[in-house]
């Protein structure tokens, strides 16, 4: 089992490596073959050697956008873990303000990014709240139904001992709602790097965003490519980066996997 197990795991890093490396294989010689100028479409080479060639223009700008990223996805993240707490708890608001959460999904965010621009100017704040709106649907969400899915037996024995409400959510309904809020977590993370490029699309002085517009302004297809590669990679590692603190925060769920496989 432990030799199945751990086949499994290197195949699950092995087969997507050997996929976009056979990708980039066919993207290169096609485009070689083909004769593309490189404004049209660059080769994975040029977009590799705009990476290195302009690492003193992309890697400030990345760190920009990083750190509208993580303030947008820390903000969605207090909000929607406080606002599904408070509507798992209220029934007014889970029957008042719940169906008006999911409706407001019906409005594009990048038509809120303009409106942000014109009410707080060209700084960071505009950035981070569209960053932020991003990020908040699928916590929000996670959190109320993670909290709705506890077991009613152990809240039942808790409230059989005396527990008040607080303490039955404290011992029992937040714990778990953790995996659920965690999933919402790795999404929103990762939507949160497309919040934030809206944002900077629509009005930066830098960043990712701000600068592919620069890039196809100028028809400098490698350098757009590579920001592109660049906030792909961000979102990854973000993405991996909360699975990892669920693994350290939830050791006991690595068991209830390894007992399913």
């Amino acid at each position: 089992m432990t030799e199945r197990r751990g086949l499994l795991d290197r195949w699950r890093w092995l087969g997507p490596g050997l996929l976009i490396a056979a990708l980039l294989a066919m993207w290169e010689i096609a485009v070689r073959i083909t004769g593309t100028p490189t404004w049209l479409l660059p080769a994975p080479t040029d977009v590799g050697r705009s990476l290195i060639d302009d690492r003193d223009i992309l890697l400030p700008n990345a760190l920009v956008t990083l750190s509208e990223v993580l303030l947008g996805f820390l903000l969605a993240l207090l909000a929607g873990i406080g606002l599904g707490a408070a509507i798992f708890r209220s029934p007014t608001l889970d029957r008042v303000l719940y169906p008006i959460i999911i409706g407001t999904q019906t409005i594009p965010i990048p038509a809120l990014a303009p409106l942000l621009l014109v009410w707080f100017g060209y700084g960071l704040l505009p950035k981070v709240l569209v960053t932020a709106l991003v990020g908040f649907f699928p916590i929000v969400v996670n959190t109320v139904e993670g909290l709705r899915a506890t077991d009613r037996e152990v809240v039942d024995l808790l409230r059989a001992f005396g527990a008040s409400r607080s303490r039955i959510f404290r011992l029992a309904e937040f714990p778990s709602s953790l995996p659920s809020i965690f999933a919402g977590a790795r999404i929103a993370v990762a939507v949160c790097v497309i919040g934030a490029v809206f944002g900077e699309l629509v009005g930066a002085r830098a960043g990712l965003g701000y600068l592919m517009t620069r890039a196809i302004s100028q028809f400098h297809t490698p350098r757009l490519i590579a920001a592109i590669v660049l906030l792909s990679l961000m979102g990854t590692s973000l993405f991996a980066l909360i699975g990892l603190i669920e693994r350290l925060a939830l050791p006991w769920r690595k068991y209830v996997t390894a007992s399913r496989d």
